[in-house]
């Protein structure tokens, strides 16, 4: 088994944990986390598939899915900001 190999399965472990903080998770901002994490660890295992197929076009679907995960966080991240000041 090659480090690859054995570093795509530590991120697949890593999952259901980061899908636990997800849906678990006491606050928004705790989902919000989760919800990063995961896309983090998507990019994380369509770039090492990449190396470890040879196919590249899975860096293609990385940085995609890296784009949508910022720009998803950001909003987030947004949002919990105008929420904490609907008050004022």
């Amino acid at each position: 088994m090659s480090f690859l190999e054995v570093m795509l399965l530590a991120l697949t472990l890593t999952l259901p944990f980061a899908l636990y903080r997800l849906v678990k998770g006491p606050t928004l901002s705790d989902r919000v986390v989760g919800l990063d994490l995961i896309t983090s660890v998507s990019v994380a295992l369509a770039a090492l598939y990449a190396l470890v197929s040879g196919q590249t076009a899975f860096l293609d679907v990385a940085i995609a899915l890296a784009l949508f995960a910022f720009l998803a966080t950001l909003g987030l991240a947004r949002y919990i900001e105008y929420r904490g000041h609907k008050g004022d």
